[in-house]
């Protein structure tokens, strides 16, 4: 992600996918276009093939890869000091703030991802593995099955026992959405190619929340097609000995 000067009608850059044009899988590319989508932010993309990097790009960050922002001559490698920045600088009353209300909101998925990356690692049999990732699905599952504290009315006799909202946070997606929603995208296709590894339908609320995500255009039409994804692990997966 570059930006030369300024936010807005700047140049986005994207890793490049197999073909050297499409958008490659990124998760964290996706988690800043996600941001700038939902900030109302225009921008224009365009895919760089990293194999065959710009001279720009390596004398502007050499050695670093995508996503990295450049702003009035600010360089910025981190992408969670980029979203804190983006967050920061696209205030309201011109861009909506992103930030969820509540904190358990970031650290629910924290442990999910590491927990698919170690499964992939061993393929479909590793059943301790397997089970850990479960228990990570089942936390996320929980909370969203939980309501949050808004959704609880103090004056009411009849409050709601298990919650209906969209999303992590509430009825809008968040910067919470924006950093789990494309790993859990990744898990759900590579866990199903390399290790036939489901989402089990028993778990009501992460269905609820991915499918309610795939409707929003700010999530689905930044997501990577499913051959990037199985192209970034298929010499990784069942490779662990």
């Amino acid at each position: 992600v570059l930006w030369r000067s300024g936010l807005d009608h700047s140049p986005a850059l994207w890793w490049a996918g197999h073909d050297g044009q499409k958008v490659g899988n990124c998760p964290f590319c996706q988690r800043l276009f996600m941001v700038l989508w939902l900030k109302g932010v225009k921008f224009t993309v365009t895919t760089v093939d990293m194999k065959k990097k710009p001279a720009e790009l390596k004398d502007l960050a050499p050695g670093t890869n995508p996503p990295f922002l450049l702003y009035n001559g600010d360089l910025k490698t981190d992408f969670i000091k980029i979203e804190e920045f983006l967050e920061q600088t696209l205030a309201p009353p011109r861009y909506p703030h992103l930030s969820p209300l509540n904190k358990e909101s970031f650290d629910v998925g924290a442990d999910i991802f590491a927990k698919f990356s170690a499964y992939i690692k061993t393929g479909p049999n590793n059943q301790y593995l397997e089970t850990a990732l479960l228990r990570e699905f089942k936390r996320l599952d929980d909370y969203l099955n939980t309501p949050l504290p808004q959704e609880i009315d103090q004056n009411s006799a009849n409050n709601i026992l298990i919650s209906n909202r969209k999303f992590l946070d509430g009825n809008h997606l968040t910067l919470a959405d924006c950093n789990l929603l494309p790993k859990l995208h990744v898990i759900k296709v590579a866990a199903k190619k390399f290790c036939n590894f489901d989402i089990p339908a028993q778990f009501t609320g992460v269905w609820r929340y991915l499918n309610n995500a795939y409707a929003m255009e700010e999530f689905s039409q930044t997501c990577p097609a499913d051959i990037e994804i199985e192209n970034t692990y298929v010499n990784v997966a069942g490779k662990k000995k």
